[in-house]
């Protein structure tokens, strides 16, 4: 099954591009935020210091590891979504549910050390510029010296790796269960139903968003900057949940749209039926979305309010306070290039694995502006879907720690912030997908179809 996994990887590189970035960019991002762990622990760090480099660490780091998890398991299911008809392929010729679980794995697995290797050296960079920004604020000592050892590298090898495997693990249980002829049926036709984790995923982690919110506006009430440390996280909760929930979130706006859609002609018409029909697909590309826009309007809205009843009290921000704000931007930098990166990947990848699709609607009578109209409607459908959803996400943030901070139901802020995070995730959106597309309709759709 190795030596399967391994050809499998080099005929299909493409399919596990989104993959390998995914896992790359988490050992990336642990290694750089344990690598301040390996700084804490060296000589002559004075205990402030130390407490700001092991709360970055382990806090910051955390947040990355959920979204490491997060984001590898969702780049795997649609991996093995795209390969529905392989494996079926594989089951008729009689290949066992084990062996093909055994080879995902391996191909899991070596992806994982692959990205891992390549990581470590971004890692640390990563490290030694977050150190120089601690030091820039004035939260780390001038003479603290950066590490690089034993825990960055222990914890983005082990954690990466065996996050990449469990993955693999939880997302080969449906795919070998299947049936050949449903497993067949399913390369073709997606429902969109989500299994019993997810949706236990996705309840749990809006359970945590709304208690994290509620306790914001009732216990912290009052408590100045402190709020920040429970508000913040109530957006990346939220969001989370949202995203868990994409594929339902996605039936219904079909459902709500359907109608006006199919009434503008056979462009509407297509993007609704691709949409009816390519649920999960589109879900695994709503989610960044969701994050992007929750996660990063969340926080930022969040440093403004507190900036702004700062200013209005007349005092001077503490060491603790000036922490707390580095941290919220250290975690929605982090959020937001992940989200963006996994994003693109995400769409490149859905977009190009439908090639023969293309194909077969233009041999079907299709123009190849027509097939691009199809693909900007379901980019402008999963952008705004996006930004609703990752603007409602935001929300559990905002308005329970402006009701903290400020007595206030309603923020006195500006839509600018909105607005960019808004504009940013529909330019990435249109401009990966109607790219990816447009390359993929050049030529002769025959070819397409041979290929």
């Amino acid at each position: 099954m190795f030596q399967l996994a391994w050809r499998s990887l080099r005929q299909r590189t493409g399919a596990f591009v989104a993959s390998f970035l995914a896992m790359f960019l988490g050992a990336a991002i642990l290694m750089s935020f344990a690598s301040m762990l390996d700084t804490a622990a060296g000589a002559n760090v004075d205990s402030a210091s130390k407490e700001t480099l092991s709360n970055m660490g382990t806090i910051v780091g955390g947040w990355g590891l959920l979204l490491v998890v997060f984001a590898v398991t969702s780049t795997l299911t649609m991996a093995v979504r795209q390969r529905a008809a392989e494996t079926a392929l594989l089951k008729s010729v009689g290949a066992t549910p084990a062996q093909i679980g055994r080879m995902i794995v391996g191909e899991t697995l070596m992806l994982a050390v692959v990205a891992t290797l390549a990581a470590a050296p971004v890692g640390a960079l990563g490290g030694s510029a977050l150190l120089g920004l601690l030091k820039d604020t004035d939260q780390v000592a001038g003479g603290v010296d950066f590490a690089f050892a034993g825990t960055a590298i222990g914890m983005g090898f082990g954690i990466t790796i065996v996050a990449s495997v469990l993955a693999a693990l939880l997302t080969t249980r449906r795919a070998t269960r299947v049936r050949v002829a449903a497993a067949a049926n399913e390369a073709e036709v997606e429902t969109g139903r989500m299994g019993r984790a997810r949706t236990i995923g996705g309840w749990v982690t809006l359970t945590v968003a709304g208690s994290l919110a509620v306790t914001t506006a009732t216990v912290m009430h009052g408590k100045g900057s402190d709020a920040m440390q429970s508000a913040g996280s109530a957006s990346v909760f939220a969001s989370i949940a949202l995203a868990l929930f994409s594929p339902w979130l996605i039936r219904r706006v079909t459902a709500l749209i359907a109608g006006p859609l199919e009434r503008r002609g056979v462009v509407g018409h297509l993007a609704v039926s691709n949409l009816r029909r390519r649920t999960n697909r589109l879900a695994s590309a709503l989610m960044p979305i969701i994050l992007f826009v929750g996660i990063g309007t969340g926080t930022f809205y969040l440093v403004d309010i507190d900036n702004a009843a700062v200013a209005a009290e007349g005092i001077a921000k503490t060491n603790e306070q000036r922490n707390i704000e580095t941290l919220n931007f250290v975690v929605v930098g982090m959020v937001v290039l992940f989200a963006c990166i996994l994003l693109i990947n995400t769409l490149v990848a859905t977009v190009t694995h439908r090639r023969r699709e293309f194909a077969q609607a233009r041999l079907a009578g299709a123009t190849s502006r027509q097939v691009l109209g199809v693909v900007a409607v379901e980019s402008a459908v999963l952008t705004v879907s996006g930004v609703v959803f990752g603007s409602l996400a935001g929300l559990a943030t905002i308005l329970p720690f402006n009701y903290a901070r400020t007595d206030t139901a309603l923020p006195d802020v500006a839509p600018w912030i909105w607005l960019g995070f808004a504009a940013v995730a529909a330019a990435v959106t249109l401009v990966a997908a109607l790219g990816t597309a447009r390359r993929n309709v050049r030529g002769q759709a025959i070819e397409a179809i041979a290929a």
